[in-house]
C-alpha cells in the first residue's frame, strides 16, 4: 500500500505570505533563523499579518544553520512556557526543520532524540499545535516534506529526522522572499533541488503520483536555474516553484544515496560543513553512474534525459550535471571544495565510519542499487578525487 502525503492548504505567489491573515487560533509560536528575514522586513510582514489575527504571539530567533539539538531543546522548552495551538517557520531549511523538531518535543517533551531518528518513528503530532511553513530559498522544500536535518555537533552527525506527521499544515510559498538569495546560494538550493527530483524519480518507492512532480520539477529546473542565478526574477519565481514540486516528489517517493552521503560528510570534518546543496551536486554525477548499473535505474535516468531534450542516454545526463555544476562555479571534487578544506588525511581517517553512518542514513533504503560499506568507501572515494566510478 503506498501513502501520498501533502499539506492541508499550499498558498504560492507573490504576496502570498499576507495568508497568515486568515489564520485562527490564539497563540503562535514563531522560529526564524539568522538576520537576512528581518533586514529584509519580511519577518515584520509575518508578525504584522499575524497580529491582525488577535493572536498571542511569541518569536525564537536565531536557529544556525545546521540547526542543532541544542537549539532544538531550547526552543522546544520555550513552546512549553508559552503553549501555542500554531507553530509558524520562516526561513530556509534551517529554522524550518529546526522548529519541525521542537514541535515533536513541545507536544511529548520526554522523547528521545535517538527514538526521533528512526525512520517513521514519530508519535502523533497535532494534539497541541498545527505547523505553517515558509520558505525563503528554494532548494529544501522542507515546507512540504515529512523530513528535517538536524545536527548532531557532538558527533559529527547530520541526522535525517524522517515521518509523515512532520509534514506542515499550510505551506507558504512566496516568491517574494526568494528574490533576496545571492547568486551562490541559488545554485546550491536549485542543484539541490535538481537532486531532490531525480533522486525521487529512480527511488524504489516512486510510482504514478510522483513521477510527474518530479519529472516537472527537472525540466524547470534546467530551464530556470541559470537565468535565476543571473539574477531574473521571473526565473527565481519558477525555481520556488520548481523546488515545491521536487519536494512534494521525494517526500513521498524517498530519496537515495545522494543525499545519505551529503548527510555523513555535511558536518564530519574539522575544517568546516560542508554545504548541503554543494554537496548533493558533486556527488550527484557520481551516484548517477553507480546506480545506473542497475537495468530499471539506467531506464529512469535515460527518460529524465530525454525529458529534458538531451539524448537518452546516461552520459548524456552526467554531462549536462556536470556542465550545470561548472556554470556555477560548483567544485568536481570534494578534495577542491572550499579550497581544501577537507584534507586528505582526515578524509581517509573518517573514511570507514562516515561510509558505514551513511550506509545506515535513512535515505538509503529507496536507492535503486543496494550499496556495502566497502562499496561506499570506494564512491565516497571517487568524490573526495573525482575518480571514476567503474564498480
Amino acid at each position: 500500500m503506498g501513502r501520498f502525503t501533502l499539506p492541508r492548504d499550499l498558498y504560492h505567489g507573490k504576496g502570498s505570505i499576507d495568508a497568515l491573515k486568515d489564520i485562527v487560533g490564539s497563540k503562535v509560536f514563531v522560529v526564524v533563523g539568522g538576520g537576512s528575514m528581518k533586514r529584509f522586513g519580511f519577518l515584520d510582514k509575518v508578525i504584522n499579518n499575524l497580529k491582525e489575527t488577535g493572536m498571542e504571539l511569541m518569536l525564537f530567533e536565531g536557529v544556525e544553520s545546521d540547526p542543532s539539538v541544542t537549539t532544538v531543546r531550547r526552543g522546544a522548552k520555550e513552546m512549553e512556557k508559552f503553549q501555542p495551538d500554531w507553530i509558524v517557520a520562516l526561513g530556509g531549511g534551517s529554522p524550518i526543520d529546526a522548529a519541525k523538531a521542537m514541535w515533536a518535543f513541545y507536544e511529548y517533551p520526554d522523547a528521545k532524540f535517538e527514538d526521533l531518528c528512526i525512520p517513521f518513528n514519530f508519535p502523533l503530532l497535532r494534539t497541541k499545535a498545527k505547523f505553517i511553513a515558509i520558505p525563503s530559498t528554494s532548494g529544501t522544500a522542507t515546507e512540504v516534506t515529512a523530513f528535517a536535518v538536524i545536527t548532531d555537533y557532538e558527533k559529527g552527525i547530520k541526522y535525517p529526522l524522517a515521518d509523515f506527521n512532520i509534514t506542515p499544515d499550510i505551506a507558504i510559498v512566496d516568491s517574494d522572499l526568494a528574490e533576496t538569495m545571492p547568486p551562490k546560494l541559488v545554485a546550491h538550493t536549485g542543484m539541490d533541488a535538481l537532486t531532490h527530483a531525480i533522486e525521487a524519480y529512480v527511488s524504489l518507492f516512486s510510482c504514478d503520483y510522483t513521477d510527474p512532480l518530479a519529472l516537472h520539477a527537472i525540466k524547470m529546473t534546467c530551464e530556470y536555474l541559470d537565468p535565476s542565478y543571473h539574477g531574473d526574477m521571473e526565473a527565481r519565481e519558477r525555481m520556488h516553484n520548481a523546488q515545491c514540486l521536487a519536494g512534494m516528489a521525494f517526500s513521498n517517493a524517498l530519496l537515495g544515496i545522494v543525499h545519505s552521503m551529503a548527510h555523513k560528510t555535511g558536518a564530519a570534518y574539522s575544517g568546516g560543513h560542508i554545504v548541503h546543496g554543494c554537496a548533493n551536486a558533486m556527488y550527484l554525477p557520481k551516484v548517477i553512474s553507480y546506480n545506473a548499473v542497475d537495468e530499471r535505474a539506467n531506464k529512469r535516468y535515460c527518460e529524465i534525459a530525454q525529458f529534458i531534450g538531451l539524448e537518452p542516454s546516461v552520459d548524456a545526463l552526467i554531462n549536462h550535471i556536470n556542465e550545470m555544476n561548472k556554470s556555477f562555479g560548483i567544485p568536481s571534487s570534494i578534495k577542491d571544495y572550499e579550497g581544501g578544506i577537507v584534507g586528505e588525511a582526515e578524509f581517509l581517517e573518517k573514511l570507514s565510519l562516515v561510509a558505514d553512518l551513511a550506509v545506515g542514513d535513512a535515505c538509503t533504503i529507496s536507492n535503486p542499487r543496494p550499496i556495502t560499506n566497502d562499496v561506499m568507501e570506494k564512491l565516497l572515494k571517487c568524490c573526495y578525487y573525482d575518480t571514476k566510478v567503474d564498480f
